[in-house]
């Protein structure tokens, strides 16, 4: 049967959404995005995402991607205060003991909050002419005939559509609709991390000495850790994380003195000098998961699920947003290809570009031995390959370049084995 592309409906406008409107307004007369919540008039953090007060990283590859889709935008983000950076020069990433080398990689970005990223996408967005979004709107179910998906059942009324891709995050009821058509539920992988983390914002003073990034992760013996991030409007967004029952308090001075349990003292120096701009705001996060859509031998016509609906993160990792702009480039590649196999196509794409980022943030939770997930031979090497990765990293700039490559997503993890790399590895632990 011939398809047309006259209408795509997005579930969902948070980032994973608004970038796939973005693609698919390219190829769509008209793409609608329904998004159950409300935006806000500016960068302000909203309902629909209650993690957005929270500390937010943005990879190198994800900055690439966006602009790409978004020309320009870096140069409006920066302008609207977020802070530039060379992500291997200006972090300070404490691994093994130690931070790693701090160098110029190349790696040019910016730190900001999820508002404002968010919120400058959405302007971008709205732009487009062939985009409309419909807001306080909720999906209650999809259109089916003729064996496909023809639309979604909103609050509103049907609305009809030759797609239907699914963005609503973590709390897609993408399985439960597959269901109730005679579909077999995918596949579902979790990882049982018991994550805790609150935040706290701080008046950030650019002569206090601290780089503009600081990352420090939890250890297997430890499980403390903390993320510090330079903000717009002159703060720090401080997110204090711990893993099977190590819960940072929300009270200030508990918040503070936890701070200075970590493996480095970095964070806790700056913020018991520094002035407290927000109430607390603490979340849980209780396990990894991934949906593994690209193992069903049978899915709908005219549906696609996307973003966290496929693959929800450790957070502390940073990778939600990358993923899902890897996801948007996935999809437009898929539909160029043809209707024939779409679903198929773009499952698998998606599952290859999630692999990557899914393999770093399990395989290094997998390092705590509460941790309940499987652990092949494989995961074990590697763990022990990066940490011997991260003692050579302290010195060698070019170790540490090569981790922030992988990190970020713009190397696939297997080049830190490269044999110039796996050499200086092998050097300096002998040295050591």
């Amino acid at each position: 049967m011939k398809q047309t592309r006259n209408h795509a409906v997005v579930i969902g406008g948070s980032m994973a959404g608004m970038l796939a409107a973005r693609v698919l307004a390219e190829r769509f007369e008209r793409v609608t995005i329904v998004e159950r919540d409300r935006y806000p008039e500016g960068a302000e953090n909203r309902r629909g995402v209650p993690q957005g007060r929270h500390t937010h990283g943005l990879l190198a590859s994800g900055r690439e991607i966006i602009e790409r889709l978004f020309p320009g935008i870096s140069v409006s983000l920066l302008e609207a205060g977020a802070v530039p950076c060379d992500v291997c020069r200006d972090g300070y990433w404490f691994q093994q003991g130690g931070p790693l080398a701090r160098v110029a990689s190349g790696l040019d970005g910016f730190v900001a909050s999820r508002p404002l990223i968010e919120a400058a996408v959405r302007e971008r967005v709205r732009r487009l002419e062939n985009v409309r979004v419909v807001e306080d709107c909720a999906v209650e179910g999809l259109l089916t005939g003729e064996g496909r998906v023809t639309g979604v059942r909103t609050a509103r009324g049907p609305m009809e559509a030759d797609l239907v891709v699914d963005a609503s995050g973590r709390g897609s009821r993408a399985p439960g609709w597959l269901s109730e058509l005679g579909y077999e539920k995918a596949e579902e992988e979790r990882v049982e991390i018991a994550l805790a983390y609150t935040t706290r914002w701080f008046r950030r003073d650019p002569d206090c000495g601290a780089p503009p990034i600081v990352v420090i992760p939890p250890t297997p013996d430890g499980k403390r850790g903390g993320v510090m991030l330079a903000q717009e409007g002159g703060r720090w967004t401080v997110t204090l994380i711990g893993h099977f029952g190590h819960v940072a308090p929300e009270e200030l001075d508990g918040f503070i003195d936890y701070s200075g349990t970590l493996p480095s003292s970095l964070i806790h120096d700056v913020i018991r000098q520094a002035e407290p701009l927000s109430e607390p705001m603490s979340a849980r996060f209780p396990a990894s998961v991934r949906r593994r859509y690209e193992r069903l031998t049978r899915f709908p016509e005219g549906f696609l699920v996307a973003g966290d609906a496929v693959c929800s993160f450790n957070p502390a990792y940073g990778q939600g947003m990358t993923a899902a702009a890897f996801q948007a480039l996935e999809l437009g590649m898929a539909i160029d290809a043809g209707w024939g196999g779409l679903a198929r196509r773009f499952f698998a794409g998606a599952a290859k570009v999630v692999d990557i980022p899914w393999s770093i943030a399990v395989g290094n939770d997998l390092r705590m031995p509460e941790t309940v997930g499987p652990r092949p031979a494989t995961v074990r090497f590697i763990n022990w390959y990066v940490a011997k990765l991260h003692v050579a990293a302290h010195r060698d700039a070019v170790c540490s370049t090569a981790f922030h490559r992988v990190a970020n997503l713009l190397e696939p993890p297997p080049s830190i084995m490269k044999p110039a790399v796996a050499w200086r590895v092998l050097r300096a632990n002998l040295r050591r």
